[in-house]
């Protein structure tokens, strides 16, 4: 048994108290989710099978693989200890957005400056120069939330755990993950493809005005591009995008424990859109698949594009200039979502939404979030191979 339900049980009501209290049981949601087989994220339980096939992309992932090496090297035996797993461990899917949840893997906290550096390294040479800055600004609007509610104990820059799947080499499958408050990235490997979901990005307060990160924002242009294509549309048409009134303080399916979810495709198909407007709904996915590095995030709008008319776009909530909403991009290669939440931190009725408090989950459908579609047909193509000794 893992060593975080032992984890779970001991913290109880003093970690999980003041949400379990409201309806919400995070001890209860982890061990009831990872008691159940991965399958993946469907439109009516069934897995929609060969929508990615093991293939060459010709882009380059050495730098991603030096950096988890040289992470790897800075660390002592203990430390590589906490951080390695083996590249199929359940430990993938325990992730969660919250701030009081008992992590798995290394902290920035516990590390030396010079490990940091390294840790900062592997985030920079897996994702793109605009992925990597809404990494680091997630980490620094999570010390401007201690400073605002004078709490470094929950939130702070360096709250964030580090975790290597299997061995970082060309010719093996892994991966690593960072998980934290409002920033979790799940990055797998195989050959030159990479898959980087679930992911998870967003903050409490999005913008800080004071203290010593004074300017740092995100999501704006995910907020205001989304806007600006529902506002886009005719009149009938977004009679189709809108499922509803924007009324509780949460709206995203695919967060946390959630990997097994059944989403239908609601709202306004991409064959329904003008060619501008689907050039405008590509941009918008673009904002959040190009947080990959570029030449992968090039592979990725490849595949997003070819199921374009699969895509559809819904919509919960107002189109006023300070509209709070929801919004979801859902195709059978891609889920992203948009959540304007309710305060849980700051000041104000937590069942009502604000522009202050924003949450972005990033998916890959039909069964490959975590790579798990490839890695299941890697250990088939290779189950009779006496030089691997897959499980």
């Amino acid at each position: 048994m893992k060593a975080w339900i032992f984890a779970l049980a001991a913290l109880g009501c003093s970690a999980t108290g003041a949400i379990a209290q409201g309806g919400f049981n995070p001890q209860a949601q982890a061990r009831d989710a990872l008691s159940q087989p991965f399958s993946g994220i469907t439109t009516g339980g069934t897995v929609r099978r060969g929508l990615y096939p093991i293939q060459e992309t010709g882009v380059s992932v050495q730098p991603v693989i030096d950096a988890a090496r040289a992470f790897l090297a800075a660390l002592d035996d203990k430390q590589q200890a906490l951080v390695s797993f083996t590249v199929d461990d359940n430990a993938w899917r325990n992730w969660a957005n919250i701030h009081r949840f008992p992590r798995e893997g290394l902290s920035l906290e516990d590390m030396s400056p010079e490990q940091r550096d390294h840790a900062h390294a592997l985030l920079q040479a897996s994702l793109s120069a605009k992925g990597y800055r809404a990494a680091r600004d997630i980490m620094r609007l999570n010390h401007h939330l201690a400073e605002l509610v004078a709490n470094f104990e929950d939130y702070g820059e360096h709250l964030y755990w580090f975790a290597v799947f299997g061995d970082p080499a060309p010719d093996e499958p892994w991966g690593w993950q960072i998980e934290g408050h409002h920033l979790i990235v799940n990055y797998f490997v195989i050959g030159d493809q990479i898959v980087m979901t679930p992911t998870f990005m967003g903050s409490e307060p999005i913008s800080a005005n004071s203290g010593k990160y004074a300017g740092t924002a995100i999501l704006n242009a995910e907020q205001e591009q989304a806007l600006r294509l529902m506002q886009s549309l005719s009149t009938d048409q977004q009679k189709v995008a809108r499922l509803g009134d924007k009324q509780g303080r949460s709206e995203n399916l695919a967060e946390m424990f959630k990997d097994n979810i059944t989403i239908p495709y609601r709202g306004l198909a991409a064959a329904d859109m003008t060619p501008m407007q689907r050039d405008g709904l590509m941009g918008l996915a673009a904002l959040f698949v190009r947080n990959l590095r570029d030449g992968h995030a090039a592979v990725k709008m490849t595949e997003v594009e070819a199921h374009l008319d699969e895509t559809h776009f819904a919509w919960i909530g107002d189109t006023d200039e300070d509209a709070v909403f929801y919004y979801r991009i859902h195709s059978p290669v891609i889920l992203i979502e948009f959540d304007h939440q309710g305060p849980i931190a700051l000041d104000g009725d937590r069942s009502k939404p604000t522009r202050r408090h924003i949450h972005t989950v990033v998916c890959t459908p039909n069964g490959n979030d975590y790579g798990r579609d490839l890695l299941h047909q890697h250990y088939d193509a290779t189950a009779n191979d006496p030089n691997h000794r897959h499980r």
